[in-house]
């Protein structure tokens, strides 16, 4: 670990201090980075949005998390460098894959999840701006090249030429089956919500992660049960805490009433970049029009809607790709609710989640998925399936289950 260090001339001088990983060491030089209005904006973005109305610790923030990730890919490029070549990893390199992990959440909005699926840029891309934007000065005195940055973590970004050739290790390295990123939000999330279902052996991961024949990052065959490990606590908080119906409750209220906003008008895409928590309930309040502002304003004070009907999704019934599509979505809503005699409905449907399983082990010649594992690509694909629950919620109950049942068709 020491010798890779020296040879890109990195010292982690700095400490932090974080109640999962303890001392978080920081270079000196990243001071710029971490001390940016850019960064400490994240402070005041929860991690986990609404999630607290259900688990009450879940108060963490995105700059924890950030930081977080900052350590475990400095742990995961020292642990690569400890048993393979990395030769092709240079000192701007290797500094902008640590600015990339640390910075890879600059562009994530609000309140989680809420707003995926509506027509925004995607955080990654936002991220990219502000590397090479508001934050490249500080960038720059990290020792790390902005362009770089921005690409390992927008991948959709060409490869800049200061890149290198090491820019595809960086990007397997910060997004793949047991990257820093899921390590750190799976034991962070689990910690914060006071549930065990999250929890990972993270020094047993990296003991056994390496590169193959190709280059490529992968797992040796004892470190199999690590990416076991990583699919079922994936799983487990999904189902327990990330889609709760309660969570989901106020998920998709925030959404329906930001669709309401935009489409009526008085809500611009732009409008949502570079929000916290408190900045989006401003604007929502703030507008001409306030649509959606009740239902906002509910989940602010924590009090959500009741689910009246579940279903599982399937993706082949012509109903429930309606109820999918945000577009044919408030019609739905709207006549669920007059037939059910309620004021208002909120249907959610959960967008399609992957389980990433697409992992070599090192000296077989195969894949995880082809590996002596119970977890198939046909169990991990019923893990995706089996989440996706679709449901109604309201405030009163009325003959809201009934009127939805027979639209969504229940059987």
């Amino acid at each position: 670990m020491k010798d890779l260090w020296v040879r890109l001339g990195i010292a982690f001088d700095e400490p932090v201090r974080d109640p999962l990983w303890r001392n978080i060491m920081v270079p000196r030089e990243f001071s710029g980075v971490v001390e940016s209005p850019e960064f400490m904006k994240l402070s005041r973005i929860l991690q986990l949005g609404p999630t607290q109305i259900v688990y009450p610790g879940a108060t963490h923030t995105r700059r924890a998390h950030s930081l977080g990730v900052f350590e475990l890919a400095k742990r995961s490029l020292a642990a690569l460098a400890s048993r393979s070549d990395l030769e092709t990893v240079d000192a701007v390199g290797g500094r902008s894959f640590l600015v990339a992990a640390l910075c890879h959440d600059l562009g994530h909005f609000p309140y989680a999840h809420s707003l995926k699926e509506l027509p925004l840029r995607d955080h990654e891309s936002l991220t990219a701006d502000v590397v090479r934007g508001p934050l490249r000065t500080a960038v720059l005195g990290a020792g790390a090249d902005p362009e770089t940055v921005a690409a390992i973590v927008d991948q959709e970004l060409p490869a800049p030429p200061a890149a290198g050739p090491s820019l595809g290790l960086y990007r397997s390295l910060l997004s793949g089956v047991l990257d820093p990123d899921k390590l750190d939000y799976l034991n962070r999330d689990a910690w914060a919500c006071g549930v065990p279902y999250g929890l990972q052996d993270v020094d047993f991961t990296l003991q056994h992660l390496g590169l193959d024949e190709t280059g490529r990052p992968g797992i040796s065959e004892r470190g199999i049960m690590a990416v076991e490990a990583v699919l079922f606590s994936k799983y487990q908080m999904y189902r327990a805490v990330y889609w709760h119906k309660s969570v989901r409750a106020a998920t998709a209220m925030i959404k329906k009433a930001v669709v309401m906003a935009l489409e009526s008008g008085n809500l611009a895409p732009d409008d949502l970049y570079g929000l916290d928590d408190q900045g989006f309930y401003a604007l929502m309040a703030a507008r001409k029009g306030r649509d959606g502002l009740g239902l906002i304003k509910a989940v602010f004070d924590g009090s959500v809607m009741k689910p009246r009907l579940e279903i599982a999704f399937d993706p082949n019934d012509p109903a429930h790709r309606r109820a999918a599509d945000l577009g044919s979505r408030p019609s739905l809503e709207a006549e669920i609710a007059r037939l059910g005699g309620v004021s208002e409905v909120v249907v959610d449907v959960p967008e399609p989640i992957s389980f990433e399983s697409d992992l070599p082990i090192i000296g077989s010649g195969a894949g995880f998925s082809a590996s002596s594992t119970v977890f198939r690509p046909e169990v991990v694909d019923s893990f995706a399936r089996s989440l996706r629950v679709m449901r109604v919620f309201s405030d009163a109950e009325g003959r809201v289950a009934e009127s939805a049942g027979e639209l969504l068709g229940r059987r």
